[in-house]
């Protein structure tokens, strides 16, 4: 509750980090209908502006040296959208921000030789400015970790790194899993985790809707801050500061 009441005020220690996850971006004009996933270039623009102005982003790689930085924030897009490339990265040179972008290789893929492919390829991928984006890994398949085996998931996360590795795309060791999801029972859940220490990852983040703190409570149930294409600027502002939209 003390927490909470901290983080209410404007006061939240130097230990928070604010975790935003987006996927993808495109101009008002180019959005039909009510689209969660996507996040308007306009509206994105606005947001940016603010975080301009009250936080400092910052890369998984650079927490080590920036634990004590306040106003940490870390802007996470999934999938690698070719959209990313077109929107996001003119943005985030424009105000000098960074981002993680979190990358299925398998989507990548199975898309790469689509004349309307909606997904970045490698060589784009590979081309990105690590001033302003870092690399993670988002599994190979894209497929939801708390219904396959241990042993298939174990497959899928070394075939991220594999193919990562093997396109020369520089990357940190943080997965951000398919669809929020991992095992959850007890027993599941611990040689899971184990499963993920035996391959180099450094930590991992679900969803989860709130603020978390650095060094890692739980260093593979990070949450992160889900903003929505439908979300208002009032709502965005709103969950900056609590995480989340309800009390």
């Amino acid at each position: 509750m003390f927490r909470f009441i901290k983080r209410s005020l404007g006061f939240s220690q130097s230990g928070s980090v604010r975790i935003l996850m987006y996927h993808k971006v495109l101009p008002e004009k180019e959005i039909s209908g009510k689209d969660f996933l996507t996040v308007s270039a306009e509206a994105l623009e606005k947001q940016f502006q603010y975080i301009k102005s009250h936080y400092n982003t910052l890369f998984f790689n650079d927490l080590t040296t920036c634990c004590q930085l306040k106003h940490k924030l870390i802007l996470t897009f999934d999938d690698g959208y070719l959209n990313n490339l077109q929107y996001l990265v003119p943005l985030l040179e424009k105000y000098g921000l960074k981002a993680t972008i979190f990358i299925p290789t398998g989507i990548i893929q199975n898309h790469e030789a689509d004349a309307n492919r909606e997904m970045m390829t490698f060589e784009e991928i590979r081309s990105l400015n690590p001033e302003y984006v870092e690399i993670a890994l988002h599994s190979h398949a894209h497929r939801n970790y708390s219904q396959i085996s241990l042993e298939e998931a174990a497959d899928d996360i070394h075939e991220n790194i594999r193919i990562l590795e093997e396109k020369a795309i520089p990357f940190t060791r943080v997965l951000a899993y398919p669809y929020g999801k991992f095992p959850k029972k007890r027993e599941q859940k611990r040689a899971f985790f184990s499963l993920l220490e035996n391959a180099g990852i450094t930590s991992a983040v679900r969803i989860g809707n709130n603020i978390d703190y650095y060094p890692w409570k739980n260093k593979f149930e990070i949450k992160r801050i889900d903003i929505k294409g439908c979300d208002s600027f009032d709502i965005f502002k709103w969950k900056l500061r609590l995480g989340k939209i309800k009390l």
